[in-house]
């Protein structure tokens, strides 16, 4: 068995797109959507849910008001100023450190286990999917991708699957380092700006680091030709696979309107050829 995960190192360069798009040709594989702080892949493969399970990946302080003798060292303490005058804890600025908890000489903090989203095992037109979502300004969404990466491995495994395509996070922080870990390479999606070409360059250090094998592709490449080419030439100079290139389009937009990979809404033309023949190059370097 094998991953692919699609990566970006900024936001907004088409790789869910991409990722659908695969899903839409690829043989025996199961999906799995990793961007957890803001999923998406849904959106285009209208997953029907059969498994949902709560995220149980946080911890709140909860002040004890029995056992509290209200000395007020809790609120020296906390350093996101969580503890108000009347000794009650806000869930919105507590940042579950536990220091609080730790320190109280009165043991009159609990801290218990809070829900921090759902993960769901569901069926879709082309397959098997695992996807979550996490709640608004919820924490752990390393764990949470983590957890469901295992359960795609788990369903490819159960399902005899060849492959596992997952959708990451982008950026280079917490969600993207629990993405990278154990995969069998990653395609890093980038497009052809300053900005879009100096964080591509932060996460394929980043991969470097974890000795994770690497592609590129550049998606609206004629947007800035030169960019394109540089991008080009630091992936040579690198020795990391250039797959290909994807012109500007609108037709991307349009399929996601109507809930549809761009394969499924452009079957023919130049546009399918080019991501056809990327996909092609990318089951190669796998």
């Amino acid at each position: 068995m094998k991953e692919l995960v699609v990566l970006s190192g900024k936001g907004g360069t088409g790789k869910t797109s991409l990722t659908a798009a695969f899903a839409s040709i690829a043989e025996s594989s199961v999906l799995c959507d990793a961007d957890v702080d803001a999923a998406d892949l849904h959106l285009l493969m209208d997953p029907d849910v059969r498994e949902r399970t709560d995220f149980m990946g946080g911890n709140i302080a909860k002040i004890v008001a029995e056992k509290c003798t209200m000395c007020g060292q809790c609120i020296d303490l906390c350093r996101f100023d969580a503890i108000r005058d009347d000794f009650v804890v806000d869930k919105i600025d507590c940042e579950g450190c536990g220091v609080c908890v730790d320190l109280c000489p009165e043991h009159a903090i609990d801290f218990p286990v809070v829900k921090c989203g759902e993960w769901y095992i569901s069926d879709t037109r082309f397959g098997a999917m695992v996807h979550a979502r996490l709640g608004i300004a919820e924490e752990n969404s390393g764990k949470l991708v983590t957890l469901v990466r295992q359960e795609a491995k788990k369903m490819a495994e159960k399902k005899h699957m060849e492959l596992i395509i997952t959708d990451g996070p982008p950026g280079v922080g917490c969600p993207v380092i629990a993405s990278v870990g154990g995969a069998t390479a990653l395609l890093v999606v980038t497009e052809p700006t300053v900005s879009g070409h100096h964080d591509m360059l932060r996460l394929l250090e980043l991969a470097a680091h974890f000795k994770v094998p690497c592609m590129v592709c550049v998606n609206k490449f004629d947007l800035n030709v030169e960019q394109t080419t540089a991008i080009e030439m630091l992936a040579a100079e690198k020795g990391i696979p250039f797959v290909g290139k994807i012109p500007f389009d609108p037709a991307f937009v349009k399929s996601m309107v109507v809930g549809k990979t761009i394969l499924e809404y452009r079957q023919e033309g130049e546009l399918s050829s080019t991501i056809k023949k990327i996909w092609e190059r990318i089951r190669e370097h796998l």
